[in-house]
Formats: structure tokens, C-alpha cells, sequence
């Protein structure tokens, strides 16, 4: 009898090798199941209430988010809202493509219409105003320098241009790391001092919030790195920090394109780790503070700072024209000392570079022709035309939005809150804060009625009395030290009179040509946004006026819209004469101060009682 040959591993067919592997493991799995049913009935209650509690900060914090179509059709991305009139926060890289104007959708189903107001084109920030309610729900802002590597974040935005029904996607992770500098992306997008997570960030999530686990707003997503093989994420994403954005915000809101700043000098690192000067520009803020070549410097902006990639970050992180403390040592010394930012780029520089800027909004291209790591987005599938409209069935193809060639006209709110005008993303809003500025100068008191000569008594400080006359053609004054006049009918480039001063002369004649004039008659003039000031807790408002060929900066108390200090640039490389105002009394309806320091560079030049002032009208013809 024969028999059958014995089965061995060899022969045994491999799609039956398979199935009983599936059969074991499913038999394995029975009990397994069973167990897992049992446990998650004894779930501890801390971890479902640490569940529950995630979702409902999610659920609030979505609907902040907003979904960015192009008007044209063409491209959109993400963003976030971050106050109930409307104001919201994305990437430039995505408001470039969309254009002076775009359609939002928000989780509320209503699609509105927004305009831009202000660029960081360096930082890749942007500033958009949506209009249709005055209760937006908004995001809170956070802290970011409070963030950990490990702490738990959540993305919400638009990847892919998927939210037509303008529900946003929700993405959560940890921050992979903080404090990352990512080097610009073609000409400009510099991210310094940036967040990264592995909360996934794919194309189309640009411009949208980075929350962290209590729901705070702690950063605007922007760069991912992708694949060689297609544009998906790779669990390297990196956010702009909020804190950055805070810096900014002022300026932006002032329908201003921002530029950033640099110090004036190059740093390098020793074999010992120090970071020392290799070079400074002898026409920069900083070497007339004092830096020199091979000064070690270990502190910036309030950081201590023990690598060059350290201070870059800090750097990258501040608007040009701040005053913030620089730390160096030389031979065993420490220095202390403000130094004020010059700009990375020319005013004609920076608009030439954001129209070179190579679109980052492109259509989906083939993954081989896409290498590398860029940030961009998607055209959009086309939501709804009409403001107010809810979005349908999502099986249903919803109309697409007109090509770039037959782009939709500007809708009338937006025509309301637009002004084009060279240097600036939005010329409105900086008409609107210099008027807003203007008249809660003038709450304090009205001065176009005194327009004649002042006189403005009082005593130098440990000197003597002091006296000074003030018309619209000239300024003289009566100090211990002797008598001066200035013709301030012509340029004031060299009016440094008196000597040490800077020109507290010509100061005194464009301080008052301000309050008598007001912002649109001084010459030109401009709303800058906020910076800090030195003694000031809070940031102060800054207008920006230029007259005689000297420009000056005004700075008011954003509460109290008080006139706080003054800065007279006669040379744009040299130091300014600076005026600081204290103690306002009401004087005949109209608040003036009772004490005047005067400083030029490193020193006091004196400090003034006022005691009386004097203000005539304007002689009658």
C-alpha cells in the first residue's frame, strides 16, 4: 500500500500558510477583545474627563478658524480670528495668491467677505478683516515662550482645500521643539524663533491656529517639510510663534508692510562657544552704543544668548525701528546699553523682493516635480458665491469660483476698506489709526485755536530759569547758559541748536506744529503701529512725521492717549534728539506737562520744571 508523502513546510501552499496564521491570530484575539471590553468599562473617570474636556476645547476653538478661498478661484489656504470685529491672522504666503481681497468660510456655515489690512512679508504673517458681524467668535492669545518639547498642541485649518462645508480639520500632537530657525524660502519667508510639532500639516493648513492644550493661540502654522515624492506631511511642521505675531501686530494693523530688523553687526562663535563681534557697521544704533569687533555678546532682547543661531532667532523676532537691550563684555566689563533696529531691507528693496517672490500657491503638481520643503496651498473646489449662503449636500459639486482671468469685482465693503497706495498692503487702516490717534490727542484739549506764539516758562534742573518762545516761524530761549534763536521757516537738517541737545529747538518748534496742526497738516506724516518705551510697562502708539527735511516720532499712551515722547532724527544715521513729557495738568481746557527731560545718545541734557505756559492765538489778519 502506498503512501501519501509527508507534508512538509516545502510543499504546504502558501495562501493556506496564511489562513492559518489568520485563523490564530483571530482566535487569540477573541479573549483578547473580551478582555479590552472589560476594561474600558473600568476606564478611569480622570482619563474620561481628560478626554471630554479635549474635545470641548476643540470644539470651541474651531470656531475661530477660518477657511481662505481666493476670490479668483485661484489658491486659499487657512487662518484664525483673534478679535470679535473681525481681525485674522494668516499667512502672507497665502494672502499673496488670494489677492487684496478673499472669501472666509467659517464653521457657522456663513462663507464672508474679508479684505487684507497688513503684511510681515519676511515673517510670512498677514493681517485680513473679515466683515458681516461684530462678534466673530476669536481665538485667545497665548504665551508661546512658555512652551515645552512634549506639550500636547492641536492644528486646525484647511489642508487641501478639503473644508467646503467650511468645518476645518483637527490635527494633535506634541511641539517636537521650540526655538527652531528655518533659513528664508526663496527670497524672503525667514521663520526665526518658530514651533515645530508633528501635528500634522499638510498643503492648505497655511495660515492656520496652532493651539495648545487649554485652547490658547500659541502660533500661525506655515512650513512643512514634504517629501520628495508628494507634498504630504511628514511630521515636521513649523509654526510661526504668537509672541512673534504680538511684536508685529500693531504695525499691521496700521495697514503697513512690515519690514524686519537687524542689528548692524555679524556675530560668529569661538572654539570656547563664545559669541563674539566679527563685524558691525559704524552707521548702526549699536556701534554708536558702544559694540565693537571682538565684544562678546551675551544677551539680546531680553534672551541670554551662548549661540550665534540663538541670537538669529531673537533677531528674526522683532519689527525694524524697536529700541531693545543688547548685553556684551569687553575685557571682564558688561555693557548694558538699548539699541535701536535698522531694517533688514530698503523700502524699495522689500516691494521688489515680494513681487519677486515665486507664488507658493500653485495647483497640485505631479510629486516629482515638487521636491524639497516649501509651504503652499491648493486651488480651492469652490465654495458658495454668495455671502451668508450655508453649504449644501457635500456629494453634491459645489459651484466653482470664476478663474483668475474673469476674477469677481470687489464687493462694496471691501471698496469701503480698501485704499491702494504704494509701500502699504491696505492704505485705510492707516488713515483710520492716525485719525484715531489724532483725535484722542485732541479729548485732551483743543490746540489748532492757538496758533500764535507760545511762551513756555520755567527752571533747568539744579541751573536756573529757563524760557522759551515758540511760533510757527521761529524758536528761541533764554537758558542759564545764554540766549539762542532758530529760523524754523526753512530745513531744519542742522538745527542742533543748542549745543549737546540734538536740537531741542527744532523739537520744541515740531512738537508744537503737531499739536496745533494735527497729523494731516504737520507734512508727511504716517501711523507706524506700537513699539516699547523705555519706563513704560506697556507698548506706546507711534505716529511717524516728517518736516523741514528732519522726520520725528511721536509716541502716545495707548490708554490715555497722552503724548508720551517725542524722537528728531536731523540725520537718519545719527542719534535722535529725545523729548519726554510727565506730569499733564490742565491749563485753560487743554492738558499739558509739567516736566520736559531732554536726551541725546548716552546723556541727559537737562530736565525742565514747566511752570507756566502761555499759548496765543493766532494773529488776525
Amino acid at each position: 500500500m502506498k503512501h501519501a508523502p509527508p507534508i512538509t513546510p516545502r510543499t504546504t501552499p502558501r495562501r493556506s500558510c496564511r489562513r492559518l496564521a489568520s485563523l490564530a491570530v483571530l482566535l487569540c484575539a477573541v479573549p483578547a477583545a473580551q478582555c479590552g471590553l472589560a476594561a474600558a468599562a473600568e476606564v478611569d473617570q480622570a482619563v474620561l474627563d481628560a478626554e471630554a474636556q479635549r474635545v470641548a476645547v476643540i470644539a470651541e476653538s474651531r470656531q475661530a478658524a477660518v477657511a481662505i478661498f481666493a476670490a479668483s478661484g485661484q489658491g486659499g489656504g487657512s487662518g484664525v480670528v483673534i478679535s470679535p470685529d473681525g481681525y485674522a491672522l494668516s499667512n502672507f504666503h497665502v494672502t499673496k495668491g488670494a489677492g487684496d481681497w478673499m472669501k472666509c468660510g467659517m464653521l457657522d456655515g456663513r462663507l464672508y467677505d474679508a479684505v487684507i489690512v497688513g503684511i510681515d512679508p519676511v515673517g510670512d504673517v498677514a493681517l485680513i478683516k473679515l466683515f458681516g458681524r461684530d462678534d466673530f467668535p476669536h481665538a485667545r492669545l497665548g504665551d508661546s515662550d512658555q512652551l515645552r518639547a512634549g506639550d500636547w498642541v492641536f492644528a486646525v485649518g484647511n489642508p487641501f482645500l478639503l473644508a467646503t462645508d467650511f468645518h476645518p480639520t483637527v490635527t494633535y500632537g506634541i511641539v517636537s521643539g521650540v526655538h527652531r530657525y528655518q533659513y528664508p524660502s526663496g527670497t524672503l519667508l525667514e521663520y526665526a524663533d518658530c514651533i515645530q510639532t508633528d501635528a500634522s500639516i499638510n498643503p492648505g493648513n497655511s495660515g492656520g491656529p496652532l493651539f495648545d492644550s487649554q485652547g490658547l493661540l500659541v502660533g500661525i502654522n506655515g512650513r512643512g517639510s514634504f517629501e520628495k515624492r508628494g507634498r504630504v506631511n511628514v511630521g515636521v511642521a513649523y509654526a510661526i510663534s504668537i509672541n512673534q505675531i504680538k511684536k508685529f501686530l500693531g504695525c499691521l494693523k496700521g495697514g503697513r508692510i512690515v519690514d524686519h530688523a537687524t542689528l548692524g553687526a555679524r556675530l560668529t562663535s569661538q572654539d570656547d562657544g563664545a559669541v563674539i563681534v566679527a563685524d558691525v557697521l559704524e552707521s548702526s544704533d549699536a556701534y554708536r552704543r558702544g559694540l565693537r569687533y571682538g565684544d562678546e555678546v551675551v544677551g539680546f532682547g531680553g534672551r541670554p544668548i551662548r549661540t550665534v543661531n540663538a541670537f538669529k532667532n531673537i533677531l528674526g523676532t522683532f519689527p525694524k525701528g524697536w529700541r531693545v537691550p543688547l548685553t556684551f563684555r569687553r575685557q571682564g566689563q558688561t555693557f548694558d546699553v538699548l539699541v535701536r533696529l535698522s531694517g533688514v531691507h530698503g523700502t524699495e528693496e522689500l516691494l521688489e523682493k515680494m513681487q519677486g517672490q515665486v507664488p507658493i500657491d500653485p495647483p497640485l503638481p505631479e510629486p516629482e516635480k515638487n521636491p524639497g520643503e516649501q509651504p503652499g496651498d491648493q486651488p480651492a473646489p469652490g465654495p458658495s458665491d454668495r455671502p451668508g449662503d450655508r453649504p449644501g449636500d457635500r456629494r453634491r459639486p459645489r459651484p466653482a469660483l470664476p478663474q483668475r482671468e474673469a476674477a469677481r469685482p470687489m464687493p462694496d465693503v471691501v471698496k469701503q476698506h480698501f485704499e491702494s497706495k504704494r509701500g502699504y498692503a491696505n492704505y485705510y487702516f492707516n488713515t483710520l489709526n492716525r485719525t484715531r490717534i489724532h483725535a484722542a490727542l485732541t479729548a485732551h484739549g483743543d490746540f489748532s485755536s492757538a496758533a500764535g506764539e507760545w511762551l513756555i516758562s520755567g527752571q533747568l534742573e539744579g541751573a536756573g530759569d529757563a524760557q522759551f518762545h515758540v511760533s510757527d516761524q521761529q524758536v528761541s530761549c533764554a537758558l542759564p547758559g545764554g540766549e539762542l534763536t532758530l529760523d524754523a521757516s526753512g530745513d531744519l537738517t542742522s538745527a542742533t541748536e543748542p549745543p549737546g541737545s540734538g536740537g531741542l529747538l527744532a523739537a520744541l518748534y515740531l512738537w508744537r506744529r503737531l499739536l496745533v496742526l494735527g497729523p494731516e497738516r504737520f507734512g508727511s506724516t504716517y501711523y507706524y503701529g506700537t513699539m516699547p518705551l523705555a519706563g513704560h510697562a506697556e507698548p506706546v502708539e507711534v505716529l511717524v512725521g516728517t518736516y523741514g527735511g528732519v522726520e520725528c516720532q511721536f509716541m502716545f499712551d495707548a490708554q490715555s492717549g497722552h503724548l508720551r515722547a517725542m524722537e528728531m532724527f536731523l540725520d537718519s544715521d545719527g542719534d535722535p534728539c529725545e523729548l519726554y513729557f510727565f506730569d499733564y495738568d490742565k491749563l485753560d481746557g487743554r492738558d499739558l506737562p509739567r516736566r520736559l527731560d531732554v536726551r541725546y545718545g548716552d546723556n541727559v541734557y537737562a530736565a525742565f520744571e514747566l511752570v507756566d505756559f502761555t499759548l496765543d492765538k493766532a494773529p488776525e489778519d
